[in-house]
C-alpha cells in the first residue's frame, strides 16, 4: 500500500507541476495575445474556433460510429446474422460461466462436514449436509450416501452414474456455442462469395473492368469476412475457458468420489 501511495503521490505532484506550467503558459500567451492589435486578435480566435470544430468532428467520429459504418458498408443481408451470432453466443456462454460459477463447492471442506456430521448423528446428518450444499459435488455426494447399505460397489456405480448426468449438466449450451464459432465465419465467407458474384455482374454490365467498381465490390464482400471471423475468435476464447472450468470441476468430482468412499468404507465398519 505504502508503494501505491508513493507512486499516486508522485503522479500527483507531476500532473500538478504540469498544470501549472499549462496555466503559466496560458497567461503568458495571454500577454502577448492582449498586445497584439485587433486585426491579429480576431484571426487568432478564428482559428482557435476552426480547430476547435474540427476536434469536435474527430472526436464525434469514434469507434462505435466507425463499426456501424463498416456494418452497414458489409450489407444487412449478410451483416445481421453474424451480429445474431455474436449477441446468442455471448449469452449462452455468460450463462455457462454463472452457472458453472454457482455451481463450484468447496470439496474439502464438504468431505469434512458429511465426515464430522455422519459421526454425530448417523448417515441421515450427513445427507442433510448434501442436501443444504448446492453444486452437482453435493447431488452426486447425496446419491452416493442414500445407497449406503446396498454395499461400496452399488455405491461407486451409484456415484459414476449419476456423476455422468451431472457432467452433461455441466456441458449444457455447449454445442450451440460450438455452432455458433463455425456458423459466423461461414455466413462471412458466404456473403464474400456473394459480393464477389455481384461485383463481376457489376463490371458485366458495365463492360469494362473499372478499379473503382472493382475496389468497392470487393471491400464490401471482405467486410462479412472480417466480421465473421471476429466473432469466431471472440466466442473461441469463451468457448475454451468454460471448458476449462469444466474439466476443473470434472477432476474434482472425480477426486473427492474417492473420498467419499473413503468415509462410507470408514463408517460402515
Amino acid at each position: 500500500m505504502k508503494k501505491v501511495f508513493a507512486i499516486l503521490s508522485i503522479v500527483a505532484i507531476f500532473n500538478f507541476g504540469s498544470t501549472l506550467n499549462a496555466v503559466a503558459q496560458d497567461a503568458t500567451a495571454t500577454e502577448q495575445v492582449a498586445a497584439t492589435d485587433s486585426a491579429a486578435t480576431d484571426s487568432a480566435a478564428t482559428t482557435v474556433t476552426e480547430t476547435t470544430e474540427d476536434a469536435e468532428v474527430v472526436e464525434e467520429v469514434g469507434m462505435h460510429k466507425a463499426l456501424k459504418q463498416k456494418f452497414i458498408e458489409g450489407g444487412a443481408v449478410w451483416m445481421t446474422p453474424v451480429a445474431l451470432c455474436l449477441i446468442i453466443g455471448l449469452a449462452l456462454s455468460i450463462e455457462r460461466i454463472l452457472y458453472l460459477s454457482l455451481s463450484s463447492t468447496n470439496t474439502k471442506k464438504l468431505l469434512t462436514n458429511i465426515d464430522e456430521a455422519w459421526e454425530k448423528g448417523g448417515v441421515e446428518a450427513a445427507m442433510e449436509v448434501c442436501r443444504n450444499t448446492r453444486g452437482p459435488v453435493a447431488s452426486i455426494f447425496y446419491q452416493g450416501l442414500s445407497r449406503h447399505d446396498e454395499g461400496i460397489e452399488v455405491v461407486e456405480k451409484s456415484v459414476a452414474s449419476y456423476g455422468g448426468v451431472q457432467l452433461g449438466l455441466l456441458e449444457k449450451n455447449l454445442t450451440w456455442i460450438s455452432l455458433f464459432i463455425t456458423l459466423s465465419p461461414s455466413l462471412g465467407f458466404l456473403g464474400t462469395a456473394i459480393g464477389m458474384i455481384e461485383a463481376f455482374d457489376k463490371i458485366q454490365q458495365v463492360g469494362d473492368i473499372s478499379a473503382t467498381v472493382v475496389a468497392g465490390g470487393m471491400k464490401i464482400a471482405l467486410l462479412t469476412t472480417v466480421f465473421g471471423l471476429i466473432v469466431a475468435m471472440i466466442l473461441q476464447v469463451f468457448f475454451n475457458y468454460i471448458v476449462t472450468l469444466i474439466e476443473g470441476m470434472t477432476n474434482d468430482m472425480e477426486d473427492s468420489s474417492i473420498s467419499l468412499l473413503d468415509i462410507i468404507v470408514k463408517h460402515t465398519k
